[in-house]
């Protein structure tokens, strides 16, 4: 179909798939126990009573994925570690054998370090509101280095500190399920110092190829009323600057300071370690606009009253089965901002996620989300951004979260009764796309 036609990439542009340990590996019994396994506990905290207790059962059915993903043609799968796994007995185990694994299939191995599942003996004594936190996460990215450094050459340190901290820790709607609004900034913070010190950890095994996975996307004021101005541009801090100024800038923005922890300037010098890359996740841009002073539903999501803006809902562009606003053209936007915003600073681009939630085998508006975002992205790279990866989100339908298994974003259907995969559509024509790229 001619509208899901691509644009070819530079030569040695990277195409992968993305996935999480807690969304896909199941085995919980064989691990630690994280804040997401205590969260889903909690009755009424996922949409559909589910847990990850199983999930997709990748722990066991590695091999079968690795044979997707070979099959698919990507270059890399990006996929991340489990910390409780990583620290329960042989738990690493697991992961030297998805890594030989990929390597033998031809595939990059791209291991994050934090996709959200902090241990949950963590998290009781105090999680990321706790400095020690970061600490800890930089010991935990060494020994995790020293073992799979010796195959594994790119890595992720974090992903997405911004969902994170908004959602886990200012809505409680997340792990660790905190209600802190603006007072979450803490968590923030520490992420951030958690990320700088896991790359010196990285460092220090020799690793070369470093980088984050950020949640990026733009920020539309409701209209030019300077209120609702203002709220945007309040937004706009909180969700893209407050994680992009001190990796990229050495700073925070100044309008936040005061929101975070005492002495958090003495920490940026670690924070901003230099990047071999900078990771986007990008899914739609967000409408905002003065408080209305009642509480708001948003794609699903309630926001509390209270908060100094409101999100209000795009109109005027198709949506997803999960109701996210199909807008390519604010990729392109976000990435040629940031090199505006960021000049020389801005590393090499990777999009680190970008996906869709659509029901279906033949899911035939997956492949439209999709071929509209690469070229999107291609028109980004055209206007002089330098683009260097673009990560599907994802391989698998999975463990969505909080929306437990009511959404399905993979490329492989993923039957909740038997877990038998069955490619969709949208699988088959990205294989064409990436043979089509070589």
């Amino acid at each position: 179909m001619a509208s899901a036609a691509v644009p070819r990439f530079p030569p040695g542009f990277l195409w992968g798939v993305s996935t999480s340990a807690h969304q896909i590996e199941g085995g919980a019994d064989e691990r630690a126990p994280s804040v997401w396994d205590a969260f889903t506990a909690e009755p009424g905290r996922v949409r559909d009573g589910s847990t990850a207790a199983v999930a997709c059962d990748h722990y066991h059915r590695y091999r079968e994925d690795v044979a997707l993903l070979r099959d698919l043609g990507v270059g890399a799968y990006r996929f991340s570690v489990s910390w409780p796994r990583a620290e329960s007995p042989g738990g690493l185990g697991f992961y030297d054998r998805l890594v030989d694994e990929l390597c033998a299939a031809g595939v990059r191995p791209v291991p994050t370090l934090f996709h959200w599942d902090l241990p949950l003996a963590l998290e009781e004594t105090g999680g990321w509101l706790r400095r020690a936190t970061a600490e800890e996460f930089a010991r935990y990215a060494g020994r995790v280095a020293d073992r799979l450094g010796d195959r594994v050459r790119t890595w992720i340190t974090l992903n997405e500190p911004a969902e994170h901290t908004l959602l886990g820790h200012a809505l409680g709607v997340h792990a660790p399920g905190r209600a802190l609004l603006l007072d979450a900034l803490p968590a923030a913070h520490h992420q951030l110092l958690a990320h700088g010190l896991a790359v010196r950890a990285l460092r220090a095994a020799g690793i070369t190829d470093v980088g984050i996975a950020n949640s990026h996307g733009p920020v539309w004021p409701a209209s030019q009323d300077p209120e609702d101005t203002a709220a945007a541009e309040l937004y706009d801090l909180l969700l893209n600057r407050l994680f992009a100024d001190p990796l990229l800038l050495g700073r925070y923005p100044e309008e936040l300071a005061e929101l975070l922890p005492d002495g958090a300037a003495a920490d940026l010098e670690t924070i901003a370690e230099p990047l071999d890359w900078y990771g986007v996740n990008y899914y739609a841009p967000t409408k905002v606009g003065a408080p209305r002073g009642t509480e708001t539903v948003h794609s699903g999501l309630r926001l509390p009253a209270g908060l100094p803006f409101s999100v209000r809902e795009i109109e005027g562009y198709p949506r997803t089965d999960y109701g996210w606003p199909v807008v390519p053209e604010a990729l392109t936007a976000l990435l040629t901002g940031f090199r505006e915003r960021y000049g020389d600073r801005l590393p090499p681009v990777v999009i680190t996620e970008n996906g869709c939630s659509y029901e279906g085998v033949d899911d035939q508006e997956r492949i439209a989300f999709l071929a509209a975002h690469i070229r999107a992205l291609h028109a980004a790279v055209e206007a002089g951004v330098d683009v260097r990866g673009y990560f599907v989100w994802s391989l698998l339908d999975n463990f969505e979260w909080a929306e437990g298994y009511t959404r399905r974003f993979g490329l492989v259907h993923v039957d909740r009764e038997t877990l038998e995969r069955t490619p969709k559509a949208s699988y088959a024509w990205f294989r064409e796309v990436l043979r089509a790229q070589r």
